[in-house]
């Protein structure tokens, strides 16, 4: 493919490193980095590219999860989506109707890829590449959409689709941190998301956000998988116990109700 602008966004949800399995590791990262310039242009211009969060921010996160080195050994541009110049978007999801400021470095580019991780998430059941894009939101109390996240994500993932995702399970976090080796890549978010979410032991199909999105037309929850049999990474994934389960299912319902934000 022909691109002179590329925009990477890892995830670094929080200040924890990649060997959480939490966090996308920046070895990863710089590996995608050599491919592209490999395949595309050694000229091409690759930014970094994540926003503040209520309790994270950027600059922080930059250097403790090792995006600084990254820059500077790879000569990339790390930007904060919440500090750049954006543009309203409006998008209508089921019957609900949002507003979201756009980062034009995200509209400008010529190739999106998006580099998350998988990993169980008390509010959505799983996090993979479409609750990464959620972080692409430059709006820094996200915590005030956790009452309605499953929409949300859907018209993040509307007004700001990405080209390619590419998803980090070398190291992941189910009920322990495990070594899993794992590497997926697809053009569909849907259908990536629905594997992890198999390799997790979630039925796609229960998890409200992969069916709204398959809904409005972001992907299918139905994949054909190349490569290796998912079945021997799901017979490793460190699934979560049951009480874990219980803990995260009340977290939901809280989160339905608008109590999440005294849990903040």
């Amino acid at each position: 493919p022909k691109a002179e602008k590329i925009v990477i966004k890892p995830n670094m949800c929080y200040y924890w490193d990649w060997s959480t399995g939490q966090t996308t590791d920046p070895v990863f990262v710089a590996a995608l980095i050599g491919l592209f310039r490999e395949e595309i242009s050694s000229n091409v211009k690759i930014s970094i590219v994540e926003s503040d969060a209520s309790a994270m921010k950027c600059k922080y996160a930059f250097k403790y999860l090792g995006y600084e080195k990254l820059a500077r050994d790879c000569d990339v541009d790390l930007v904060n989506l919440s500090a750049v110049e954006a543009e309203k978007a409006v998008v209508k999801v089921a019957d609900e109707v949002f507003e979201f400021m756009v980062p034009k470095i995200i509209r400008d580019s010529d190739l999106c890829v998006n580099v998350p991780k998988m990993k169980y998430m008390s509010f959505t059941k799983i996090s993979a590449a479409l609750k990464n894009i959620y972080g692409c939101n430059p709006y820094p109390n996200k915590f005030e959409y956790h009452s309605k996240l499953d929409k949300v994500i859907v018209a993040l993932n509307k007004v700001m689709p990405f080209d390619l995702h590419v998803l980090d399970g070398l190291t992941v976090c189910g009920s322990k941190t495990l070594r899993l080796g794992l590497v997926m890549a697809s053009q569909d978010p849907v259908a990536i998301d629905s594997v992890a979410a198999k390799i997790m032991g979630v039925n796609p199909k229960s998890v409200a956000h992969l069916r709204l999105a398959e809904k409005e037309g972001l992907g299918k929850t139905s994949f054909v998988v190349k490569g290796v049999d998912i079945d021997c990474f799901r017979r490793r994934f460190p699934r979560r116990s049951f009480s874990e389960k219980v803990i995260a299912l009340g977290y939901r319902v809280a989160c339905k109700l608008g109590l999440d934000k005294r849990l903040v």
